[in-house]
């Protein structure tokens, strides 16, 4: 008889630790230690060689541990059970999403590439992209989120910079606006471009979607980042990141973090572990409570566009409705939506708005509003925030675990009912 497989929710309390290495502890102890002793000058050796990539590891050898900036059990449970989700062979957790990011694009772009990139992203990402890349001399090119893959070829083949082509990036769905991009014809793209000695990697930002609604690795992505700081933490209590993907490309994104110096520390990666216990159970609540909270909005006579992946259908955005069937199981927490009027009627509708904080982030028990164009986005151009849709008018809600009723009886309060 073959062994059961479990599914990730229930391996979220067990795997890749043994109470028995820890004085029979039921949860892995917070190992808030930044060395770690060899049982033997030799022993010493052969961690080294490994860490170091001076050999191979053997197949039944382990990476001992070495130095907290290097590896943790805290990490590497926490790293072995993410892996879980996505089914990528291995993870890299940082002290932060924007970590991970640019250590990506740090690892793999150099003087003279292309990044061709989706817009709208997050604003940090976008600040890293336009104003910190291009002092590594890499050009970059951006194309728009909810657009098909021939207009996004025919965007790079315009730009004269195709064959300069070194990463596609993308954050899908859109922050703010869950505009999608097709995975799999961003993949086709990349191989068109890749050769024999250097391959194109796609990297998605999955952070909108968290690790349970969405698997970029299954649809072509190379690498998958996130802001863990999001539904994976989900309690708005730690800072942290996370990429997942192949071995071979991992090795790479691993030995740079151990340069940079940025990994979570262990109290982070403990809490993300009691975090990743009840991932599941929230971000299913989240789901739930998002729909409700969406319905209303769209009746309101004060609201004049609901942006919601469950107002996709196949009549009115085809194209959009397809990739949220093939990439996404689900239509995710985040909303945002157009109040009638500007900045003055959105700012009045967030000054009376109860039970929601006023605050950036999103993915957490608690339900967050914000407003896009002069917060989390302030420094996207007046054209790019006018070309995708982050105006004045835009509030963007990340739904938490409250009863929806009681948001709706809020955000009606605050609409003036």
């Amino acid at each position: 008889m073959e062994p059961k497989k479990f599914s990730p929710e229930t391996l979220m309390m067990s795997h890749g630790y043994k109470p028995s290495l820890s004085e029979g502890a039921i949860k892995c102890p917070i190992f808030q230690t930044s060395t770690f002793v060899f049982k033997t000058a030799e022993e010493g050796k052969a961690f080294f060689e490994i860490a170091y990539g001076l050999r191979d590891q053997g197949p039944s050898e382990e990476l001992g541990l070495i130095y907290s900036r290097l590896n943790n059990p805290d990490l590497e449970i926490l790293e072995n059970r993410l892996c879980l989700w996505d089914k990528a062979d291995d993870c890299t957790v940082f002290e932060s999403g924007m970590s991970a990011i640019s250590t990506v694009m740090l690892e793999f772009l150099r003087p003279g590439d292309l990044l061709l990139f989706s817009s709208p992203v997050y604003g940090g990402t976008d600040h890293f992209i336009r104003h910190i890349i291009p002092s590594f001399g890499i050009k970059i090119l951006g194309f728009p989120a909810g657009r098909p893959k021939e207009e996004i070829q025919n965007i790079l083949e315009n730009s004269g910079m195709a064959e300069n082509l070194a990463m596609v990036y993308m954050e899908t769905p859109a922050n703010p606006t869950n505009a999608l991009i097709d995975i799999a014809g961003c993949k086709e793209i990349a191989e068109k471009y890749s050769t024999i000695g250097r391959k194109v990697p796609v990297v998605v930002d999955n952070t909108y979607m968290g690790p349970l609604w969405s698997h970029p690795l299954d649809h072509g992505a190379d690498l998958v980042v996130y802001s863990a700081t999001k539904y994976i933490g989900g309690h708005s209590d730690l800072i942290a990141g996370a990429c997942l993907g192949p071995r071979e490309l991992m090795k790479r994104v691993r030995t740079l973090r151990t340069f940079l110096g940025n990994m979570a520390s262990p109290y982070t990666g403990w809490l993300l572990m009691r975090s990743l216990e009840t991932l599941k159970i929230r971000m299913e609540a989240q789901a739930k409570g998002a729909e409700k909270v969406a319905n209303f909005l769209v009746k309101h006579p004060r609201v004049e566009k609901v942006y919601y992946l469950g107002f996709l259908t196949p009549e009115n955005d085809p194209w959009q409705y397809s990739i949220l069937k093939k990439q996404y199981s689900s239509n995710g927490a985040m909303i945002a939506f157009d109040i009638k009027g500007g900045e003055k009627e959105a700012f009045e509708f967030l000054n009376k708005l109860k039970l929601f904080k006023l605050a950036v982030s999103l993915g957490s028990t608690e339900s967050l509003a914000q407003h896009p164009f002069t917060m989390t986005h302030s420094d996207m151009s007046p054209e790019d925030k006018a070309m995708f849709g982050v105006s004045e008018k835009l509030v963007r809600l990340s739904i938490g675990i409250e009863n929806p009723d009681d948001l709706i009886w809020a955000i009606g309060e605050a609409l003036g009912n």
